[in-house]
């Protein structure tokens, strides 16, 4: 079986024999780390086949487009994402628990593929088409578990007023893309280590609410 290929002049993915499934995963592997890397704009076909080790025009053959090839990697990161909190989401844990293992789980499944974050924000990337409802699908996914375990939390406080729970999903999920962006743009930090900064966060937020309800 041929071995997955990240650099020019090492084995060639996607020789005779692989099956297309497996080159393709290959492709994906390859071009999600380069448009997560330098950006859809900055990233060309060329590239992707170089490094893949594989013709250009069979990159072509198998997602038609440079917006095509996109899209499918776009869509393999919204996945990826997804189906990690959509699992926390229904190993019981409510409130701000989930809230935690949530950000915890995101952590640890992109810790050695911070690129797919980027992926999934790049903003020179096209706003039409077939990648606009990828992201769309993704977007609406996460939004609604975000919006369940916002209200679970509310719940748990006597609040049921639909409003509180848009304001808060909305602030909820400004607070993940804040939290993620600034761990991709500091390598340095270990999932772990991003685990324990929430866990302090979190801490000191309840601590100070505490305070303020018990002041005159």
């Amino acid at each position: 079986m041929a071995t997955p290929v990240a650099r020019t002049g090492t084995r060639r993915a996607g020789t005779k024999g692989v099956p297309r499934a497996e080159r393709e995963q290959q492709i994906l592997q390859v071009a999600s780390v380069a448009f997560g890397t330098r950006g859809y704009a900055a990233t060309g076909i060329a590239q992707v086949a170089a490094d893949s080790g594989i013709s250009k025009p069979l990159v072509y053959q198998y997602f038609g487009s440079k917006e095509g090839l996109y899209a499918a990697c776009l869509d393999a990161a919204g996945h990826l994402l997804g189906t990690e909190i959509e699992r926390i989401a229904r190993d019981g844990s409510v409130g701000i628990e989930r809230g935690i293992r949530t950000l915890d789980g995101m952590f640890a499944v992109l810790e050695d593929r911070r690129h797919v974050w980027r992926l999934l924000h790049d903003p020179t990337a096209p706003i039409t088409g077939e990648i606009t409802r990828i992201r769309q699908t993704h977007t609406t996914r996460i939004t609604a578990l975000a919006h369940e375990g916002v209200t679970e939390l509310l719940a748990l406080a006597g609040l049921d007023d639909e409003l509180d729970v848009s304001a808060m999903t909305a602030t909820w999920l400004g607070i993940v893309d804040s939290l993620m962006g600034w761990w991709v743009a500091h390598p340095e930090e270990s999932a772990e280590a991003m685990v324990q900064r929430v866990g302090r966060l979190v801490g000191a937020l309840f601590v100070d609410a505490q305070n303020v309800r018990g002041t005159p």
